[in-house]
Formats: structure tokens, C-alpha cells, sequence
């Protein structure tokens, strides 16, 4: 990949998408993972406004620290930076207080983890329609169009997408090219909807190299039976949540009414 071009040309697109539709700049929600990291770097390089949210909900407090590094580092390197912290925990502890209790709170877990998710998605375009500014999505390639690894209507919230045709690898080249911290760059990937340490492989079962593969292999036609090993388990893996997340990569189903009932 030729890297400082692909990073021009993302920050161009970003910036030519703004001007054209008469908006100020951008809102990023900054977590302290890579992909955040560097879409929040590209906006900073157009020139525009870029707004920072830093959205913890009961967060790990690396997270926390390696978001907020991040967002000074942005600051003291770009004067169209600027942040605001929005203390999400008091709202998600009181919006399941007003939730029916059920027997077994593991059942709900991930119905909660994505509602940490949609409550950012809301908090960013509070925001973004306050100061008219674009929210940002931070998906990569692997995840918005591989595993469908994201939350509908939560991060997948979105106007425009300026990584998501970059798979894991080549973000992490960019955040390298941008001078991404390093904490940032060696931390483990995660989605930060948990509270606790456990990382995007460690809910996958695939680390983002792996799953690049079997997307690889998947356009070339490949099938279950061409592998053995971790490579066939992986295959299944990648293969198992496209077939299941494929209500989020494809436009909502719309119930055509004939023209004769009408």
C-alpha cells in the first residue's frame, strides 16, 4: 500500500464531502483503539473542525487514559482539535434501572453492550447536529463488511465511512505513517462494550490477521472443504458471522406493495 498517497486521498475525500455538503467539520467518538485513533487524525489533517467525544461507560481506565492521550496529542499537533468528555455511566445505569429485571443477567448482556454503543451513536449526533458538524465512523474493512463486527444503529451509526475500505493491517499502517501513540498501536484491539479486558479476538475467536485471510479466501470462491486445521476453523469462523451479520452490510429489506393493491 502506498500509504502517505492513501492517506491524502482519505483526508481529501473527507474534506471535499464537508465543503460540498456546507458543513463545518467532523465528530469522532475517540475510545483509545487504533481505529478511532487514526480516523480522528485524518479528520484533524483537513483542516476542518474536529470534534473529539470521549464517551466512557463504566470504562476500563487504560481505555480511558489511551483515549485521552491520544486527544492531547491531536490537540498539540493540530489547532482544529478540540474535545469534550460526556460521562455516559450515570445514563446507562439509570436507563436499566428503568428496564423490567430478568432471572439471569448474563441472558442480557449483549443487548446491554449494545446499548452502550447506541447511547455514543446518540451523544455524537446530539453533537454533530448542535454545530453542524459529520460523524465519522471508525470501522475498518474486516468489520463493516467481513464479520459484520459492530453495533446496528450504534457505531454503525454514521455519515460517512473514511476507513472502511482499509482493512485492520492497513490501519495500522496509516496510524504508524500518522505518528499514532504507541500505547495506542500495541494495545490489543477491543470494542470497549464490556467493562472488563476482553479484546475483539478474544469475543471472535479470530485475530484480525486471520479473519483478513478468510476474507481474502472467500472472494477467491473458496469453501470449507479447501482447508484443515486452524485455517478451515477460521474459515468457519469468518464464514459463520458473515452469513449471520448480513442483516447490517445489506440495505433494510423494504416490503414492496404491488401496484394492483394499491
Amino acid at each position: 500500500m502506498n500509504t502517505a498517497a492513501v492517506t491524502d486521498h482519505i483526508v481529501n475525500w473527507l474534506k471535499d464531502y464537508a465543503v460540498k455538503a456546507g458543513m463545518n467539520g467532523f465528530v469522532v467518538g475517540v475510545s483509545g483503539g487504533i481505529d478511532s485513533a487514526v480516523t480522528s487524525t485524518l479528520c484533524a489533517r483537513t483542516g476542518l473542525e474536529v470534534l473529539c467525544l470521549e464517551m466512557p461507560i463504566h470504562q476500563a481506565e487504560s481505555q480511558v487514559s489511551r483515549a485521552l492521550n491520544h486527544i492531547e496529542w491531536l490537540k498539540s499537533n493540530y489547532s482544529n482539535v478540540r474535545m469534550t468528555q460526556v460521562n455516559l455511566t450515570p445514563v446507562f445505569d439509570a436507563l436499566i434501572e428503568s428496564f423490567p429485571e430478568v432471572e439471569n443477567e448474563e441472558e442480557r448482556f449483549m443487548s446491554l453492550a449494545n446499548t452502550r454503543a447506541r447511547l455514543r451513536m446518540t451523544s455524537l449526533y446530539y453533537f454533530a447536529a448542535l454545530e453542524k458538524l459529520l460523524v465519522a465512523g471508525t470501522g475498518n474493512k474486516v468489520e463493516d463488511f467481513g464479520v459484520g463486527f459492530y453495533t446496528k444503529y450504534g457505531d454503525g451509526g454514521v455519515d460517512l465511512s473514511p476507513i472502511a475500505d482499509l482493512v485492520k493491517t492497513e490501519v495500522y499502517e496509516i496510524g504508524a505513517y500518522l505518528g499514532v501513540n504507541s500505547d495506542i498501536m500495541s494495545a490489543p484491539p477491543t470494542d470497549g462494550l464490556w467493562g472488563d479486558d476482553r479484546t475483539d479476538e478474544d469475543q471472535i475467536g479470530a485475530s484480525y490477521p486471520e479473519l483478513e485471510w478468510a476474507m481474502e479466501q472467500d472472494k477467491k470462491g473458496k469453501t470449507l472443504g479447501d482447508f484443515t486445521g486452524r485455517e478451515q476453523e477460521v474459515f468457519d469462523i469468518y464464514k459463520r458471522l458473515n452469513r449471520a451479520n448480513k442483516h447490517k452490510m445489506e440495505p433494510i429489506p423494504v416490503c414492496s406493495i404491488p401496484l394492483n393493491l394499491k
